[in-house]
């Protein structure tokens, strides 16, 4: 009877073990794509965390911003003077990505943007310029006879980011500010001299950081930059002046502003509400500034241009 007992049980165990692996099995066969797709961008993720504690650790290693391209276009157009007056633009172009900056990089878009500016001067701030670009800033710059200058901040996934200056006018000079005052990221200023015909014009092209305590640090290096002393200039770019702040009031109270009684607001391009993109002067007056809000615009990106209208010269 004990025996016949103890068979019973081995069975019993055995089919419950088998059953249990089945149900494992099965359970194992649920697991859905999307869930394993989760798991390992959950892992891409943390040693993206572990990548940045290290760079952290090791702020050396960031890469240091430095200039990338400089070209003068093969078939410049007519050089004439500008006399006293010159229209200077600012863009963030968000990776050439649109709107939400999650689609692949799509630069008609942007450059159709840019073009439709018709400014003398343009910076350009979230420039990628991919590493297997076939049609991109460079080749744009050369259609339109634009010379170009690209300074490049970090390597991204799909290329170089970065700041870029586009001109009518020759570069006689190009700098780039290294803004490193944060442990997580590099920002930069590219500074150029353009040879307008009538003299030299200095021009800044920058894009600050979100955080104030940075953002102000930041203006001090820019303010301390020698192009303020070489003549009239413009300091151009996404200044992310989110709020008022030490950074925005330093500024105004060193640079020449606009007279209206608010910057006009760029972002979100779909329904601007602040006003992070800005254009300053030395030297020089600004007369006017506006947003370029064209339905094109609002859908390259999640930004919108603004142009100014700048006065050099003994009127200024």
């Amino acid at each position: 009877m004990a025996q016949r007992k103890s068979r019973k049980a081995r069975k019993a165990s055995g089919k419950s073990t088998r059953e249990g692996g089945t149900l494992a099995q099965r359970a194992r066969q649920r697991v859905s794509d999307g869930t394993l797709r989760a798991a390992k961008a959950s892992i891409a993720r943390a040693r993206d965390i572990g990548d940045g504690a290290r760079r952290v650790m090791h702020p050396d290693r960031l890469p240091t911003p430095h200039i990338s391209l400089i070209r003068a276009p093969d078939k410049p157009l007519r050089r004439s003077k500008i006399g006293n007056s010159i229209r200077v633009a600012s863009y963030n172009v968000h990776r050439w990505a649109g709107v939400n900056g999650r689609g692949k990089p799509k630069f008609e878009r942007a450059a159709d943007v840019i073009a439709d500016l018709n400014a003398d001067v343009i910076a350009l701030q979230e420039v990628l310029r991919p590493f297997d670009e076939i049609y991109g800033l460079e080749e744009f710059a050369q259609d339109l006879g634009l010379h170009v200058a690209f300074a490049s901040n970090r390597v991204h996934k799909r290329g170089e980011l970065g700041n870029a200056i586009l001109s009518r006018f020759p570069l006689t000079s190009i700098s780039v500010l290294d803004l490193f005052s944060s442990r997580i990221e590099r920002r930069c200023a590219l500074a150029a001299g353009v040879d307008t015909g009538s003299g030299l014009f200095g021009v800044v092209a920058t894009h600050l950081s979100l955080v104030d305590r940075t953002r102000h640090r930041q203006v001090e290096m820019l303010l301390k930059h020698p192009q303020w002393n070489a003549g009239p200039a413009v300091l151009v770019g996404d200044m992310n002046a989110w709020r008022e702040c030490k950074a925005s009031q330093n500024l105004e109270d060193t640079l020449h502003r606009h007279n209206n009684v608010d910057w006009p607001p760029t972002f979100p391009s779909s329904r601007p509400i602040l006003a992070l993109d800005r254009i300053y002067a030395s030297g020089a007056k600004v007369v006017s500034v506006k947003a370029h809000n064209s339905p094109a615009a609002r859908r390259a990106s999640d930004h919108l241009p603004v142009v100014a209208s700048i006065r050099i010269g003994s009127e200024s």
